[in-house]
């Protein structure tokens, strides 16, 4: 007997819908499956048969079976269902399934899979001699953030651009977390993204693992600083109502200005999040040139700082924003703090980053009005 892992997502849906639709979906996706079997051993396959064979806290399988000229085969089907532990959006699932491919053929005496298949609009596609992937995306035009901020630095103050830039990246922003997520996942979903901030390997403890020996910091300091960081995990993760649509990276290299107008780039981690990921994301950044330029919160970034937040503020109307966001705070300065993101500033502006991350953690609130408190060393 053959065993196959294939990775589907509609067909589990079919028994939830009106038993007339949910015919057609069955007959529409046996077509599919019939369709990749002909593919896969020879255009004499015919599926006869689909029997469920069990549901488990992951997903369900079914027993394939079908006819070759002169021989009955079967295959099992194995679906990966959005059920959280880490398998909330459908690239998670591809990574399980892709590695299962890899590891249940590496391990003897284990059943061996055939194939891993993404679920398309008329076929299942295979991705079995996938090593890598690629996305190909438009080029943008204009110029990143970056070049507006370091035009600041270089004057010594604003102008009305500026602050008007800064009070449409506030709008843009306050725009796009209106949208809430309205599902019945979305407490699985908000715990999914504050458990990332955490412990994602491109978030907190990934950022800390990859410091590697910086001299401005010690390995103790910034375990502590995990540790810190996981007290806040309990007391936000069950604010599920909170739950919007995000950018996940709303820093100034991904923010191009086009004329009055702007493109963004590079939104990460999930359609949904905590909207203190977008402003604390792009509110780090004004404290960090406070720093560079004054080596303290004042001045027109300061001041670029508030009128970004207040903006954003008075737009939603979210004042819990200030309840949530010391955990996301202390994750952007210190990615903004580390050696290799930002290898050419000076040890006393790493230093005053990752004292603003610690004191902010221990606060039981941000408050603007003290941020030149968190740069204080503890």
């Amino acid at each position: 007997m053959l065993y196959a892992v294939i990775a589907f997502e509609r067909f589990e849906r079919f028994e939830r819908l009106h038993r007339a639709s949910a015919i057609g979906l069955r007959m529409d996706f046996e077509k599919k499956v019939n369709l990749y079997l002909k593919e896969r051993f020879g255009p004499g396959a015919k599926l006869t048969g689909m029997e469920r064979r069990g549901k488990g806290t992951h997903g369900t399988g079914y027993l394939l079976t079908f006819t070759l000229p002169g021989e009955e085969q079967q295959v099992i089907m194995k679906s990966l269902s959005p059920s959280g532990f880490g398998h909330d959006h459908y690239s998670d699932r591809a990574q399980v399934l892709l590695l299962a491919l890899s590891n249940y053929n590496e391990m003897e005496k284990h059943v061996k899979a055939l194939d891993v298949v993404g679920d398309s609009q008329d076929r299942f596609i295979s991705l079995r001699k996938a090593r890598e992937f690629y996305i190909f995306m438009e080029r943008a035009a204009g110029t990143d953030y970056f070049e507006d901020l370091d035009a600041v630095l270089e004057q010594g103050r604003l102008y009305r651009r500026d602050r008007e830039r800064a009070q449409s990246l506030a709008r843009f922003v306050a725009g796009v977390h209106q949208k809430k997520y309205a599902g019945q996942e979305a407490k699985a979903l908000y715990r999914r993204r504050i458990r990332d901030l955490i412990g994602h390997g491109e978030c907190i403890m990934g950022i800390i693992d990859a410091y590697n020996g910086a001299d401005f910091t010690s390995d103790q300091e910034l375990v502590g600083y995990a540790e810190k960081s996981l007290s806040w995990w309990g007391k936000i993760r069950n604010q599920a109502e909170r739950l919007c649509e995000v950018h996940g990276d709303y820093h100034p290299g991904n923010i191009w200005f086009q004329g009055d107008d702007f493109i963004l780039l590079d939104r990460a981690r999930g359609t949904w999040g905590e909207p203190a990921d977008d402003v604390s994301c792009l509110g780090a950044n004004y404290i960090y040139y406070a720093i560079k330029d004054r080596d303290t919160f004042n001045g027109p970034f300061a001041e670029l700082f508030h009128i970004f937040t207040e903006t954003y503020v008075e737009e939603t109307r979210d004042y819990r924003f200030f309840d949530v966001a010391p955990p996301f705070f202390a994750f952007r300065v210190l990615v903004i703090a580390h050696p290799k993101f930002y290898p050419h500033d000076g040890l006393e502006i790493k230093r005053r980053l990752l004292d603003f991350g610690l004191s902010v953690l221990e606060d039981d609130k941000f408050n603007m009005n003290r941020i030149n408190d968190y740069m204080r060393a503890l």
